[in-house]
């Protein structure tokens, strides 16, 4: 059974950070690429950072680069995401996604595909 379980949210003031991390379980973890996403209300999902399980290749969206750092711990089969100088507009429901292929992790895969965690609220105030 495949399970992947995010943590670490919660409420935080404007210019703060987070730490988000992912528990996976069910699946091999270094043959799969391991995201972050996020789904702000009323907004689509975005694709945040990926890394891949195996050759711990990173990839950055443009419009958090240089804020976040995704990390990972093979050993645990886990996931981190380091999030600094937040702002209100990073507020939003943090996803922890794996796809199947960790050779590519080159680009941000649709909510139809790979597994999804439940996701961790992230409310940033002003």
């Amino acid at each position: 059974q495949v399970q992947l379980v995010e943590s670490g949210g919660g409420s935080v003031q404007a210019g703060g950070s987070l730490r988000l991390s992912c528990t996976t379980s069910g699946f091999t973890y270094t043959s799969y690429c391991l995201g972050w996403f996020r789904q702000a209300s009323g907004k689509e999902r975005e694709g945040i950072a990926i890394i891949s399980g195996r050759s711990d290749r990173t990839k950055y969206a443009n419009s958090v680069r240089g804020r976040v750092t995704i990390s990972q711990d093979k050993a645990k089969n886990t996931v981190m995401l380091q999030i600094n100088s937040l702002t209100p507009e990073d507020s939003a429901k943090y996803y922890c996604a794996a796809l199947f292929g960790s050779d590519g992790c080159s680009y941000f895969w649709d909510v139809n595909s790979g597994y999804w965690g439940q996701g961790t609220q992230v409310t940033v105030s002003s």
